[in-house]
């Protein structure tokens, strides 16, 4: 008679390397998440041109041929950099949305800008990506433009509308308010170590962080909704 021990030792046997290539797969998420992380520093303080594949493996104590072997350009990672924050900033959104179930056109808006201000105060890194590539005319501008900018815009300018249609905004061309909007988002994570030396407070404090947003709200929305 077989051992009924046989299929237990074959079944655990079976289940390493099913367990062994979970391991391996989680690992290397968690590398690549690492190096995602510190491209974005290294892009975002240095600019494309200036950020080098070993500058950003240095950041992380980690041999530039393991970036390469996860990213194998240059061109790639920071296109990737640009997938893994954007995607970011839309669940953030989606979660802030999603939240609070139904709103007025307005509430939408104020719920989506204030998910993105939260998102910059905790990667400051974010608005300065991009602006390296705004300072200067790029493909890479444009291909951020077309793959992200764009379709974000293209969802927040219909609530634009409908919220000046209800009077619970200032008739302006709704591109014009999105970037006023955009501006105010970015005022921490922009003038972060300007408004570190001037002044004995901390932009990523999340109490001031909250104050400044209740006051963005107040100044933006506040007059109309108290019309």
């Amino acid at each position: 008679m077989a051992s009924p021990t046989v299929p237990e030792a074959r079944d655990i046997g079976a289940r390493r390397p099913v367990e062994l290539k979970r391991t391996e797969q989680l690992r290397a998420q968690e590398t690549r998440w690492a190096i995602l992380n510190a491209a974005l520093t290294e892009f975002s303080s240095k600019g494309f041109e200036a950020a080098s594949i070993r500058s950003i493996a240095d950041r992380i104590g980690m041999q530039h041929p393991l970036v390469t072997y996860h990213f194998r350009s240059k061109e790639i990672l920071w296109q990737a950099v640009a997938e893994y924050v954007f995607e970011r900033v839309r669940e953030e959104r989606d979660t802030s949305l999603s939240s609070f179930g139904p709103a007025s056109a307005v509430e939408r808006l104020k719920l989506a800008y204030r998910a993105l201000f939260h998102f910059t105060v905790a990667f400051p890194e974010f608005h300065r990506f991009i602006l390296q590539e705004s300072l200067g005319s790029s493909s890479r501008l444009q291909w951020l433009a077309d793959a992200f900018l764009k379709p974000l815009i293209g969802w927040l300018l219909p609530q634009i509308r409908a919220a000046q249609e209800e009077h619970a905004l200032p008739n302006v061309e709704p591109i014009v308010f999105h970037y006023m909007l955009i501006s105010l988002t970015s005022t921490l994570s922009g003038f972060g170590p300007e408004f570190s030396a001037t002044s004995d407070l901390s932009p990523s404090d999340p109490a001031l962080a909250e104050e400044y947003w209740h006051t963005v709200e107040q100044l933006v929305f506040g007059a109309f909704a108290s019309r």
